[in-house]
C-alpha cells in the first residue's frame, strides 16, 4: 500500500455480519484508514479526526429514510461528507440525491479496488460518482439555472426551490423546516404555484414537475458543486 495516500476515518452504516466485517477488513488493509462498522439505529460518536466519510448502505437505511436519518447526526457530523453504496442503477442514485446532499455515489457492482479510491477522493473532499450521473446532474443544474433566469410560467427562485423540495417527496412541514419559514408561508407559496402552472393538488403539481422539469430534481448544491468540479 501507498505510503502517499490519504488516510482517515470512514464510519460505515450498515448491519453487523460475517460479510460487512469482510469489507470492513479489506478497506482497513487497502486504504490505511482506520474503520468502524454502526448499524443504522446506533448513535454514531463525534471525532476529531481530520478526515472523516460517513459510508451509508442503501440496503440498510432507504432513500424514503434518508432525510430522518440524516437529521437525527449529532451537530458535529453534520459537515462531514456522506457517501452512498449498494446503489442499484442511475434511477436509484438520483432519488437518493435528491433527498440528501451526497458527496459520492457507489453502485451494488462497483469493485473493491473503486471502492478505495473513491475513499481517498472522498476524503479529500473530492466528489466520487459515475460519469453519466455526473452529466445527468450538470444537465439539471444548467436547466435549473436557466429556469432561475428564465423562470417558467412565472415561477420565482423561491417557488423553484419548494417545487424541488416537493418532487422529492417533502411534507408541507418538511420545507417549512428546510427553507426557515412556516408552514403558513409554504402553504401561500403553493397556492401561488398550482395557480401559475393550472393544477389543483400535489398530484398534478407532481406530474407537471415530471412532464415540465424531468422526472427527478437532484439536490441543487450537488449539482452545484458538480458544476464547479468540472
Amino acid at each position: 500500500m501507498s505510503q502517499e495516500k490519504t488516510t482517515g476515518l470512514v464510519y460505515i452504516i450498515t448491519e453487523k455480519s460475517p460479510q460487512s466485517q469482510l469489507f470492513a477488513d479489506y478497506l482497513l488493509e487497502h486504504t490505511g484508514c482506520r474503520i468502524s462498522i454502526y448499524s443504522p439505529e446506533a448513535a454514531l460518536p463525534s471525532s476529531n479526526a481530520e478526515k472523516l466519510l460517513i459510508l451509508i448502505d442503501s440496503d440498510h437505511i432507504s432513500v424514503d429514510t434518508l432525510p430522518e436519518w440524516q437529521e437525527k447526526l449529532p451537530e458535529a457530523l453534520t459537515k462531514i461528507p456522506l457517501a452512498a453504496f449498494n446503489i442499484r442503477d442511475m434511477d436509484h442514485a438520483l432519488e437518493a440525491l435528491s433527498c440528501a446532499q451526497l458527496k459520492g455515489v457507489f453502485y451494488r457492482n462497483e469493485s473493491l479496488e473503486v471502492f478505495c479510491k473513491g475513499i481517498h477522493a472522498l476524503l479529500d473532499d473530492e466528489l466520487w460518482m459515475s460519469r453519466d450521473l455526473m452529466a445527468k446532474l450538470i444537465l439539471f443544474y444548467r436547466k435549473y439555472q436557466s429556469n432561475a433566469f428564465r423562470p417558467a410560467c412565472g415561477l420565482t427562485n423561491r417557488e423553484m426551490e419548494i417545487i424541488s423540495l416537493l418532487s422529492a417527496g417533502s411534507s408541507n412541514q418538511q420545507i417549512a423546516e428546510k427553507l426557515f419559514v412556516s408552514e403558513h408561508t409554504v402553504k401561500s407559496h403553493l397556492y401561488n404555484i398550482f395557480r401559475k402552472i393550472n393544477v389543483h393538488n400535489r398530484i398534478q403539481a407532481l406530474n407537471w414537475i415530471h412532464q415540465n422539469l424531468g422526472p427527478i430534481l437532484p439536490n441543487i448544491e450537488t449539482a452545484r458543486s458538480l458544476q464547479r468540479n468540472r
